[in-house]
């Protein structure tokens, strides 16, 4: 698939060029984004080359992994990194991302989620869009919980991070969950009786 752009109200969303790879490594440099995200750590130069130049291009050319740069929709720096990653060809999507933390705290990641899920549900097809965190990480999980997700879990292990498995949160966005047709019926679990 080519690259597209998305855009909100204050944010405009398109695909990493090389241009960006200064800034991707300056703010992957926090300690928090390290620490909580799936980047390696120590975050090297040659990391955000690599993102910029091969990582990126490449899950656009397969359809496997859709990874956007967060900007302010008027011009201005780079914000945030946002990508949607195919996990079963039902049509299950995770979502991942991280925030400069110089721009935390003012809603632009679940702003950037709400036009992310949307594009998954219409134009990739998605039946759901699954949010993983490390239990522990409050902030990923207050930015879920905004976005629309429900928090459904934890999962033992099921987090590899600099080579160590990890707890995690899991959650999930559902089509009619943000007033959508999924493209199948859906049958919830009937409520449990006491």
């Amino acid at each position: 698939m080519e690259p597209i752009t998305l855009t909100t109200e204050r944010l405009l969303l398109r695909t990493f060029t090389d241009d960006d790879t200064e800034e991707i490594y300056r703010l992957c440099q926090d300690p928090e984004i390290q620490r909580w995200t799936t980047v390696p750590s120590p975050y090297e130069r040659r990391h955000a080359t690599e993102f910029t130049g091969h990582t990126v291009p490449e899950g656009w050319r397969t359809g496997t992994m859709f990874t956007f740069a967060v900007l302010p929709r008027g011009g201005g720096p780079l914000m945030a990194s946002i990508a949607v990653t195919l996990r079963a060809l039902s049509g299950t999507w995770e979502i991942g991302f991280w925030t400069g933390k110089e721009f935390r705290g003012r809603g632009i990641m679940a702003e950037a989620m709400g036009a992310l899920a949307h594009w998954t549900f219409t134009r990739l097809g998605g039946t759901r869009l699954e949010w993983r965190a490390e239990v522990g990480n409050a902030a990923s999980r207050a930015v879920a919980l905004k976005a629309g997700f429900t928090v459904e879990g934890e999962l033992r292990a099921a987090l590899l991070n600099n080579g160590t498995l990890r707890d995690a949160w899991v959650g999930s966005l559902l089509p009619s969950d943000v007033n959508l047709a999924g493209p199948y019926p859906y049958l919830p679990a009937p409520a449990a009786q006491d």
